[in-house]
């Protein structure tokens, strides 16, 4: 049975942001840090620029993913916190989106594939970590949004040969590891930002989260 990945970025209420975070809801644990996650970190480091995919002979256009790619993907979905807690506090923001997809709110979903962790291959691993957060999980009240949206101009802004090798590197991912072949690469690296610029012009905190169905 296939599993979906989604990765959805949304403006919500300041008010509500800091009504969550005053209750047991909006404070769980941190997520247990795995021993050999600095390792981890160091090795995707050292093959962040190494070719983790080659080209598929049977679907031109798409890519196979070879054992590094495989065990960044292990390393990243281990990032995940699927506690109660954690699933709680993501079902009670996601009240707080916007109803439909604009300006406020992205959606991106992946066949078999994490839609985060194929920016996260695109962007490497130190521009992963200049994004608000962890992991793609997050929840910035209106203040945080705007001391956190420079950082991510940065990192997302892509334009010329760094956006085309970006897009190209999520293609990998979503075909390599996942069965999207007509994925929308580019609008991961847009409509994560687009939706933090309108939280910013119109005083909207914002969150993230990663999830699978």
């Amino acid at each position: 049975m296939s599993v979906t990945g989604a990765w959805i970025v949304g403006a919500v209420p300041d008010r509500a942001v800091r009504r969550v975070r005053s209750t047991p809801a909006g404070n769980p644990p941190p997520a247990p840090e795995s021993r050999d996650e600095a390792a981890e970190l160091a090795w995707w480091r050292g093959r962040a620029h190494a070719p983790m995919f080659t080209p598929s002979v049977s679907c031109p256009g798409d890519w196979i993913a070879g054992e590094d790619a495989v065990r960044l993907s292990a390393f990243l979905h281990a990032r995940h916190d699927d506690s109660e807690h954690a699933e709680r506090l993501r079902d009670t923001v996601m009240d707080l989106f916007p109803p439909d997809a604009g300006e406020g709110l992205f959606v991106a979903a992946a066949c078999g594939a994490d839609p985060f962790s194929a920016l996260a291959h695109a962007l490497g691993p130190d521009a992963t970590l200049r994004l608000p957060g962890r992991f793609g999980d997050f929840l910035l009240d209106a203040g945080q949004v705007r001391a956190r949206l420079p950082a991510v101009e940065r990192t997302l802004a892509l334009t010329g040969t760094r956006r085309r090798d970006a897009v190209e590197r999520i293609r990998m991912w979503t075909t390599g590891l996942g069965d999207d072949p007509a994925h929308d690469a580019a609008e991961l690296l847009d409509g994560p930002l687009r939706v933090l610029r309108h939280a910013a012009r119109t005083g909207l905190g914002a969150a993230g989260q990663v999830r699978w169905y």
